[in-house]
């Protein structure tokens, strides 16, 4: 609302009082006036009666004449009353005038103070709907300069949404930017460890040629291939949180039956179990289809049992899942110690390890805390959540939820 329409708002409300209070004034001084003009002619008439007592019929008379009214009785002291005369009966013609004057004046100050609020509230009403609008547009991304309008009440609320929509810009801009960087930095280290990694491979690969002396040898020999292979899928992961980050790691959109990908990501895992005497449990539950990438969902549901496997040494992994209107979910959990109340909050932070973590020599165990952060980008990038607890009979439990929409 500009200045120029405030002016005529607060002009019309003073014009608007201002007619209301002259109607109102004006009613009070004609009743006033005749109130005067009525004790004046009534001290007139009683001084003449009371020097010329005989001269009743000719001042009734004149009086009868002017006011219409009729004569009652004769009084000295209060002659007009006794008459029958009123003070209306003195200013009839000016009271009605007056009325109308001030009925008029009251109407049309009613009437201008009516339009004067509604075209207020309507002008106010654009404005907040201006602001709403702009409001949706910087929540979808779209949102212009905000351009001013005027000096109204809503200036500085207008100057302070302003100010809080480029600062949200300038913060969004500069964690993207801290994220691409972080992305970029985290491939860069990625790729420089593959430059070692092909070293050592190809170092590994040239003693194996040679024959080993002893039992000791053969033993430091196998440790560092397993320390091998733990860097080479350090490096994946790596690269593909990079991916992640960067937004470049697409997703296929398709329908996935939910016992498959947990058979599917069992059976990767199969050597695995089999070497820590660890066992699994996939119920057949009937056929359940939602929409996902499967390869990168079995991705993160290995991560998960993986998880479960190495706090549940020679017990076994347990697996069910369900469907309903908004969303497929899925459970897997073990029979082990659970997790440490303080480690819950951070499980799926990067690089994260807790208390009860394993410290084993698994082929695909990185050791590193990287295996959760990863499965829970993979499920939040398909418009799904995961999340950890603790059972209450004891083991730790992971619930996995992939939304229909």
């Amino acid at each position: 609302m500009s200045g120029r329409k405030n002016f005529v708002i607060i002009f019309g409300f003073v014009v608007a009082v201002s007619l209301i209070s002259s109607a109102v004034t004006a009613m009070l001084v004609s009743r006033y006036y005749s109130r005067l003009q009525f004790d004046l002619v009534n001290v007139i008439c009683g001084e003449v009666l009371e020097q010329e007592p005989e001269m009743m019929n000719i001042v009734s008379a004149a009086l009868k004449e002017y006011t219409g009214g009729n004569v009652d009785g004769v009084a000295v002291n209060n002659v007009l009353s006794v008459l029958g005369y009123r003070i209306s009966d003195f200013s009839d013609s000016a009271i009605t005038y007056h009325i109308i004057f001030a009925i008029t004046g009251f109407l049309a100050g009613i009437f201008l103070f009516v339009i004067t609020f509604v075209f207020r509230n309507k002008t106010e009403a654009k404005r907040i709907e201006a602001l709403s609008d702009y409001l949706e547009q910087v929540n979808i991304g779209k949102a212009v300069v905000l351009s001013a309008s005027g000096e109204d009440i809503f200036s500085k609320l207008e100057d302070e949404i302003y100010k809080t929509v480029t600062f949200l810009y300038q913060t969004k801009d500069a964690a993207v930017q801290a994220k691409n960087d972080f992305a970029e930095n985290l491939s860069n280290i990625a790729h420089q460890i593959k430059t070692p990694i092909t070293a050592i491979s190809l170092s590994l690969q040239t003693l194996s040629e040679i024959p080993m002396k002893n039992e000791y040898e053969k033993e430091k020999m196998e440790q560092i291939k397993k320390q091998l292979i733990r860097l080479i899928h350090l490096e994946e992961s790596l690269l593909v949180l990079s991916r992640l980050d960067a937004g470049t790691l697409m997703f296929q959109k398709e329908d996935v039956d939910v016992f498959t990908v947990l058979v599917l990501a069992a059976d990767n895992l199969q050597e695995l179990f089999v070497d820590s005497g660890t066992s699994i449990d996939i119920p057949e539950l009937g056929e359940m289809v939602t929409t996902a990438d499967l390869d990168w969902t079995m991705e993160a549901i290995m991560n998960v049992m993986k998880n479960c496997m190495e706090h549940n040494t020679g017990g076994t992994v347990h697996c069910s899942y369900g469907q309903n209107p908004l969303y497929t979910e899925i459970f897997i959990w073990d029979e082990g110690d659970g997790f440490a109340k303080e480690d819950i909050p951070h499980l799926f932070k990067r690089f994260y390890r807790g208390q009860n973590a394993s410290v084993g020599d698994n082929i695909r165990n990185s050791g590193i805390g990287i295996g959760l952060a990863l499965s829970k980008e993979i499920i939040e990038h398909q418009n799904g959540t995961i999340r950890a607890k603790n059972l209450p009979n004891g083991g730790a439990c992971f619930e996995i939820r992939l939304y229909k929409q």
